[in-house]
């Protein structure tokens, strides 16, 4: 069974059980006439459901409709969510001393990146960022490791975040990105040691009890947000989910209308 066809299955039911409410009688008496010129007897539960069942095969085209309508519906929602977790949580999610940052330190906007060193869509948004940052020198880019992906992820994040203490990080961040193969502990240590630092004190790093706490930290996050997937970027209060084709283009237009409009909420 295929995603839309599951929607379009679940969506049957939902519509069927809220048809047969008093609240929505009104909208089956002018969507289904004959339903009208029945006797008030005759209006029963199944009853309803035959003309509703009916009137929805001989017109597919609104489950395509309503699919639609409750996909922008529910995305609307977890936006106003997102605001208000952002708001709640604006010291953790934009300045945290566990996270690391690049571009400006000091810039007047944020960009919060949540990714997984094994999400294919992140390593294809790398680019994008990194031209955000080259292009925009008053954005601040806060980097938030979600290893989603497993205990490979989760050893390549400990990795990067040790590689910020020799000062490396978003070199160490880069490489486990461009460079091919699943992304581990053993991976991101070659890695390290290709970039020149010191390895024994990197695994002393590791250990570190600031490295968990800012996997912990960056875990609750994202479930209080309602993560779904990597990566999801925060401009601001303005929230942008995935990597689409126009990644950057989408990138700019939010950090420019945060620049000019500030934060609906705390930021």
């Amino acid at each position: 069974m295929t995603l839309k066809i599951g929607l379009a299955t679940a969506l049957v039911a939902a519509i069927v059980a809220a048809f047969v409410t008093a609240a929505t009688l009104g909208v089956i008496l002018r969507r289904a006439p004959e339903v009208a010129d029945r006797p008030a007897a005759a209006l029963n539960e199944d009853a309803i459901v035959d003309v509703v069942r009916n009137y929805l095969t001989e017109n597919p085209e609104i489950l395509v409709e309503m699919t639609t309508e409750l996909e922008e519906r529910q995305q609307v929602k977890q936006a106003e969510l997102q605001k208000e977790v952002i708001g709640g949580n604006a010291e953790a999610i934009f300045r945290s001393p566990l996270a690391y940052v690049a571009g400006n330190p000091d810039g007047d906007v944020t960009v919060v990146e949540f990714f997984d060193y094994n999400c294919g869509y992140c390593r294809r948004a790398l680019p994008e960022l990194v031209k955000l940052i080259e292009n925009d020198d008053k954005v601040r880019v806060v980097f938030k490791e979600l290893p989603i992906f497993g205990e490979e992820s989760e050893g390549a994040a400990q990795v990067a975040l040790a590689a910020g203490k020799q000062g490396k990080y978003f070199e160490m961040h880069q490489k486990l990105f461009s460079t091919p193969g699943k992304a581990d502990k053993d991976k991101a240590l070659r890695v390290a040691s290709e970039l020149g630092l010191d390895i024994p004190q990197l695994e002393k790093d590791m250990d570190d009890p600031a490295v968990e706490q800012g996997l912990e930290e960056n875990k609750e996050l994202a479930q209080k947000l309602g993560l779904q997937g990597t990566p999801l970027y925060l401009i601001g209060d303005l929230t942008l989910p995935g990597a689409p084709d126009d990644l950057y283009d989408q990138l700019v237009e939010r950090v420019t209308a945060i620049r000019e409009k500030g934060c609906a909420a705390t930021c």
